[in-house]
């Protein structure tokens, strides 16, 4: 198994890429720790049926937007199964709106969720990691918009260029402590947040046909990615960012 005997934090774990990540985790024999805000059923079902497959697993309600519960959710995972590994940021929210649409408190809300979420918990998890002596590993599921400009979601595309940034300059500071960090991108993955898109023939049509491979992305797909860079397979990598896309920010042909 990938991940025997590491504990893997993930945020936002009980739906879309957060539980598929959760689910492939457990099988690679992690002990994984589910971060959710709402839906308690959702996890108590994720829990049981990791546990019915021989796997370790534990639930925290947590709100990354706040410090304090980020350090309970670190905790968390060190009362429960005596260290951490692994923390992924997967929390996130968008609100499809432009510049001249978007409100203060609208704003705040995604950099609070998508962004201060994974600053404030990778600091938990570092300052963990170099108690426990011997390095550690973040993972942000950040997004091709941390690169690539979606008009019309312009908060999101801000708070995953803020987590390019972050895991960049992060990377840099923490490797001394054996501490990497890794960003994964996905470009348009089949999950509750493109539900609209999908109830689209139109717009599935047309977003097909932007993607060099023809289709979005299962969740699944992007939790391998997770899989493999939490392995120990890819541990030379820091401060840089894994693009699981499909080639669509290489769709684009020349006129």
């Amino acid at each position: 198994m990938l991940l025997k005997e590491k504990t893997i934090v993930v945020t936002g774990g009980n739906s879309g890429i957060g539980e598929a990540i959760v689910l492939a985790a457990a099988a690679e024999g992690a002990n994984v720790v589910i971060d959710y805000v709402a839906h308690p059923e959702e996890t108590a079902s994720l829990i049981e049926r990791i546990e019915s497959a021989g796997g370790h697993a534990v639930g925290i309600q947590a709100d990354v937007s706040k410090s304090d519960d980020l350090h309970a959710m670190v905790q968390k995972a060190v009362d429960t199964f005596g260290r951490l590994d692994v923390l992924v940021n997967n929390a996130g929210i968008e609100t499809r709106h432009s510049l001249l649409e978007t409100g203060e408190e609208e704003f705040e809300k995604v950099m609070a969720v998508n962004m201060k979420s994974a600053f404030f918990g990778s600091q938990a998890a570092a300052k963990q990691f170099i108690a426990q002596g011997d390095g550690g590993l973040i993972l942000n599921i950040s997004s091709v918009h941390e690169d690539w400009p979606m008009p019309g979601n312009i908060a999101y595309c801000v708070s995953k260029g803020g987590m390019r940034m972050l895991t960049r300059t992060a990377g840099v500071e923490l490797g001394g402590h054996g501490i990497r960090m890794v960003n994964i991108a996905p470009g348009a993955v089949s999950t509750p947040i493109n539900a609209s898109t999908e109830a689209d023939p139109e717009k599935m049509k047309a977003l097909n046909a932007s993607i060099p491979l023809g289709r979005m992305a299962e969740a699944d797909e992007i939790a391998d990615v997770v899989v493999f860079l939490a392995s120990g397979k890819a541990a030379y990598m820091t401060s840089t960012t894994v693009v699981v896309d499909g080639g669509i920010m290489q769709g684009s042909v020349g006129l």
